[in-house]
C-alpha cells in the first residue's frame, strides 16, 4: 500500500513517445455540458501544459462521474471505465476538451514540486479519472492501469513542456486521497515510463524529415 499524498514522477524530456495513439470516444452529449463545465485557458493550450492529474472517482460508475460536467459542477479530460462495464478493455471516454482548464483540482492548490509551486493548476494541467470506488473489494484492474498509462503517453508525445505526473492527493492531501492507496503507482509510472515506446506506423515512418522538405515555391491563396 502507497501514500497517495507522495504520488509524484517527472517525465524526462529525451524518453518523449514519438508515437502514442488512443483510443477514445467522447461520452455521448457531453461536448457542449463540458463547455459551461471549464475555462479559457490563461496559458498556451499546447505549450502551457505541464502535467496531468491522476484522479479516481470515489464511484462505481462512468455515468456517475460523467454526471458532474452535465451538472456543471467539476469537470476533467478523460474517464477510464471500471471492470463492469462494456467500455472497459475497449476506449477511455472523453470528457472535456483538451483545449480547455477541466475544473477537476481547487484552484488554491499547489506543490513545491509541481512546476515551482504555482497555483490555478487546471490552467496547466490535464486531469484523468479513473473509475474506482476506492475499497479493497475494487481493485483496479491491469487494462485501467494501462489504460490510464496510455493517456499520459499520449499527453507526452503531444504536448512538448508536459513534465509532472502528480496524484490529485499529493496536491490537496487536507480534502482529497484520490486515485488511493490501493492505486498501483509504481506499476502505472513503468508503463508510462517504458522505453520501448509505441509502434511508430510504417505510413508515419515513411514521411519525410524536416530537414529533407524543400521549401516551395511562393504561392497565392484565393479564399
Amino acid at each position: 500500500m502507497g501514500d497517495p499524498t507522495t504520488y509524484h514522477f517527472d517525465l524526462d524530456p529525451a524518453l518523449r513517445p514519438e508515437h502514442a495513439p488512443l483510443e477514445e470516444r467522447w461520452w455521448p452529449g457531453i461536448r457542449d455540458a463540458a463547455l459551461k463545465a471549464s475555462s479559457a485557458r490563461i496559458y498556451d493550450p499546447i505549450k502551457g501544459v505541464r502535467a496531468v492529474v491522476i484522479h479516481a472517482t470515489a464511484g462505481g460508475s462512468s455515468a456517475g462521474a460523467a454526471g458532474v460536467i452535465f451538472d456543471g459542477k467539476a469537470s476533467f479530460h478523460w474517464l477510464v471505465p471500471d471492470e463492469d462495464e462494456p467500455q472497459h478493455g475497449q476506449f477511455v471516454w472523453a470528457t472535456c476538451h483538451e483545449a480547455r482548464a477541466a475544473w477537476h483540482v481547487r484552484n488554491s492548490c499547489s506543490h513545491p514540486a509541481i512546476w515551482g509551486g504555482r497555483g490555478r493548476i487546471n490552467h496547466w494541467s490535464l486531469g484523468i479519472e479513473v473509475v474506482n470506488r476506492q475499497v479493497r473489494t475494487d481493485a483496479f484492474s491491469d487494462w485501467q492501469v494501462e489504460a490510464t498509462a496510455q493517456i499520459v503517453r499520449y499527453a507526452w508525445a503531444k504536448y512538448p513542456n508536459l513534465r509532472h505526473v502528480v496524484s490529485h492527493a499529493m496536491l490537496d492531501p487536507a480534502r482529497r486521497s484520490d486515485p488511493g492507496s490501493l492505486f498501483p503507482w509504481e506499476q502505472f509510472r513503468e508503463a508510462v515510463l517504458d522505453a520501448r515506446g509505441d509502434v511508430v506506423p510504417d505510413l508515419v515512418a515513411g514521411a519525410a524529415e524536416s530537414e529533407a522538405i524543400r521549401p516551395s515555391a511562393p504561392f497565392c491563396m484565393v479564399v
